[in-house]
């Protein structure tokens, strides 16, 4: 077949389009070109990352013995802030629910994720701007976030949390603060967070009143004086040195590590953050881990991994890695409801479509997920959504049981990484498991 074409008695080989400069990015050029702003958007990194699917586990043949499914039990269960809290979090499977907070979401998702995760026997978490009577009345358990805005942070809320979480970084923006816009800052959000209506918020990128791990661990040790030394701390921070940011956790004195990767979610940023800072989820466990083991608090201080958690193999494969759990925020959205395909055509008006739709910032989701308008939230049952949150949570925890008991295991924290093979030279030199018919991992001596 010819790799020319004739025009007007000339040759002119086929038009190629450009690999660097592809569809997306000349649209980009052109957007940026006329509005001289750059782009904000939710959700997270969209670009293809190395990530779970690239590790395969190995399953029981003639040397492992695997367990029966339908009589032999595979324990879920996970108990976190054990280094010091008197009362640590006791949760029925390993997926627990991100920060995300009432002004990203709607009261009716926040009530619905506290909903679901009770009914699967997990806990939530508030998110930046404080805590509502409906996420804290239906919520089991619930983790308190501490950012670095304060808003809506206040002592009473605090104490009745179940753990506090310190965010110092997200996935999605490590370094970076949020974003919430002004046609989100409804009434009831801007008495929350004492902040004037329809004006954009932009939070802070580090705490106010501690620069670095010797402050953080007197500002650890004043929140566990604050609450009796019950509640477990944890520290959430951003993928992107886990080494060090894991010693340094453990040494602030956290009971818990939250370690976010680059593939999590968040309401609002700019785009070029989200897809170009941090590493991804699969290249910071091992680090974060080793961390732990040179510190001799491995499994003593608990690891949540969380950033692209999608089903039960990414679970499993976690756990395997060296977490103890991990969290999801963007599939417990799409879990209730968000970017459904029967809303198509609302989509289809705002300039997008569903599967693709992250304009969560401009508060007109019409999921009623990612907004503050009442008509549109008034869309979205708490009680339906939960349940649908509660049925996906117990399809994640039925799959990384079935793929524990193939590798012959009694309990999902008895997973390891010889369990794991890798199919690409990346993944095997990130999650530093050989790769797929060797015993070769890239980077080892």
């Amino acid at each position: 077949m010819s790799d020319t074409i004739h025009h007007g008695g000339r040759q002119h080989t086929t038009p190629r389009k450009s690999a660097t400069f592809d569809d997306y990015a000349i649209s980009e050029i052109r957007r940026a070109a006329a509005t001289g702003i750059y782009d904000i958007r939710g959700g997270g990194t969209k670009r293809r990352l190395p990530n779970f699917d690239d590790l395969v586990f190995l399953g029981a043949s003639m040397s492992r013995y695997p367990l029966e499914g339908y009589r032999e039990k595979c324990s879920t269960k996970v108990v976190l802030g054990t280094r010091f809290a008197r009362k640590p979090i006791e949760l029925d499977i390993p997926v627990t629910i991100a920060g995300m907070s009432f002004g990203s979401l709607s009261s009716q998702a926040k009530e619905a994720l506290g909903r679901g995760a009770t009914l699967a026997g997990t806990s939530t978490t508030t998110g930046d701007g404080g805590m509502t009577p409906e996420e804290r009345g239906h919520s089991d358990k619930l983790v308190y976030q501490y950012l670095p805005s304060r808003y809506g942070m206040n002592l009473h809320d605090l104490r009745r949390a179940d753990a506090i979480e310190i965010v110092v970084g997200q996935g999605a923006k490590p370094g970076g603060g949020g974003m919430l816009l002004g046609q989100k800052i409804s009434p009831r959000v801007a008495k929350m967070r004492d902040l004037p209506e329809g004006i954009d918020q932009r939070s802070a990128c580090r705490h106010p009143d501690w620069t670095g791990c010797d402050d953080l661990e007197i500002k650890i040790e004043e929140l566990r004086e604050l609450t009796n030394w019950e509640k477990p701390i944890y520290l959430k921070i951003g993928a992107s040195r886990p080494y060090y940011d894991t010693a340094l956790a453990v040494k602030s004195g956290a009971d818990v590590i939250v370690l976010d990767g680059m593939q999590g979610g968040t309401a609002a940023t700019q785009e070029v953050f989200i897809e170009h800072v941090g590493i991804p989820t699969l290249a910071a466990i091992r680090p974060a881990v080793q961390a732990l083991q040179d510190l001799g608090m491995h499994r003593k201080v608990q690891l949540i991994v969380s950033g692209g958690i999608r089903n039960g193999a990414d679970v499993a494969k976690c756990m395997a890695l060296g977490a103890d759990a991990v969290s999801i925020g963007t599939a417990a959205l799409i879990a209730l409801g968000d970017n459904d395909p029967a809303l198509e055509a609302e989509y289809q008006a705002l300039g997008t479509t569903a599967g693709a739709y992250d304009d969560w910032h401009e508060g007109l989701d019409p999921a009623g997920i990612t907004t503050q308008d009442p008509v549109l939230s008034a869309r979205l049952d708490p009680v339906a959504a939960g349940r649908r949150l509660a049925n996906y949570l117990k399809v994640l925890t039925l799959e990384a049981q079935t793929l524990a008991r193939a590798c012959g295991k009694s309990s999902l924290h008895n997973l390891e990484p010889e369990d794991l093979s890798a199919l690409t030279i990346e993944a095997a030199a990130m999650a530093q498991v050989p790769l797929a018919g060797t015993r070769w991992i890239p980077g080892s001596l």
